[in-house]
């Protein structure tokens, strides 16, 4: 289906007026574009250590709303032009002006599939459940992946990170068991499961990865009694530290930001057994040495350090 999009130039200032009288007209959503930076409390919303340059505020924005194709859009954007007429006495609204484009309905949930294809990781495949196995992959360590709308493809750098720590210290039929944090897709449980660990718990804030975690256990025929996962956050749920366990695991496996993994470092030590590693990455190459701090102060012996890209890994030892 295509649809209408029209734009509204105002000004920052103007812009969640205008949008509540878009809502109130009866638009189903609107979208705005600005050059405001985000405050440090959208930052840590947003779970991201740094952001792309941008261009500096200007004060413009560009306030957008969708009508059908075929709708009969004259008497709404004449009830729109009216409101800006009664919003203008006491706001500055800009340019005010409005201008119609065309833009296709399309599929983002499914649309990224496109970019995402089957890739290995040493030699383990990850393959997107989408995609068929090749012959030449077959009997191959395959991992089926579908993230849906949880983080966890493989592709990221630090995921990779990671899954090479565990590809290193796994041991099959050692009875290992794996603690991961921040679960996501589930991919890092399911590449531990894989690669020989017995048994895996997982945790995670965000109440769609428990979903996401499960239907990729069942893709990769992985009993659910093999892995447990829980929602709440590891690092101040005191009654979540406690179903999770004291000196429980083997390996303790953490793909989360630097800003996270600090605060968590003194709670991850204390579920890990004596000689149990801490395997960590999504650590921004200039965070390093506040990680590397953290870690040693919860009482942990820095084993290794890999790097990918601006990304780090940090491979620690509960002594």
């Amino acid at each position: 289906m295509k649809w209408k999009k029209y734009t509204i130039q105002t000004t920052t200032e103007a812009e969640d007026y205008i949008s509540a009288m878009l809502a109130e007209l009866g638009a189903g959503g609107v979208e705005i574009e600005n050059k405001v930076p985000l405050t440090k409390a959208d930052q840590a919303d947003m779970f991201i250590d740094f952001l792309p340059d941008t261009e500096p505020d200007d004060g413009i924005s560009f306030v957008s709303f969708y009508l059908e194709s075929d709708a009969d859009s004259k008497e709404f954007l004449h009830e729109v032009r009216q409101e800006l007429a009664s919003l203008r006495e006491f706001i500055h609204l800009g340019e005010g002006s409005i201008t119609e484009s065309v833009t296709e309905d399309v599929d983002w949930i499914n649309n990224w599939k496109t970019y995402f294809h089957s890739f290995y990781i040493g030699d383990l495949l990850i393959k997107p459940t989408w995609e068929a196995l090749k012959e030449e992959d077959k009997g191959k360590c395959v991992i089926e992946i579908d993230p849906g709308i949880s983080f966890g493809t493989g592709k990221h750098e630090t995921t990779q990170l990671c899954i090479r720590q565990l590809q290193k210290y796994i041991q099959k039929e050692s009875g290992q068991t794996v603690l991961d944090v921040g679960f996501g897709s589930g991919i890092l449980t399911i590449a531990a499961l894989k690669l020989g660990a017995a048994s895996a718990v997982g945790t995670d804030i965000d109440e769609n990865c428990m979903q996401s975690a499960m239907e990729n256990m069942k893709v990769n025929r992985l009993s659910g009694e093999l892995a447990k996962f829980y929602i709440g956050n590891l690092t101040c749920d005191s009654a979540l530290q406690e179903t999770i366990g004291a000196e429980r695991f083997d390996i303790a496996v953490a793909n989360i930001l630097a800003d996270v993994i600090i605060p968590m470092a003194p709670v991850i030590v204390r579920h890990l057994k004596t000689g149990g590693r801490f395997l960590t990455s999504g650590i921004i190459d200039f965070k390093e040495n506040e990680v590397r701090e953290a870690i040693e102060a919860a009482g942990m012996k820095i084993d290794e350090i890999n790097r990918q890209g601006e990304w780090v890994s940090i491979t620690a030892i509960k002594e």
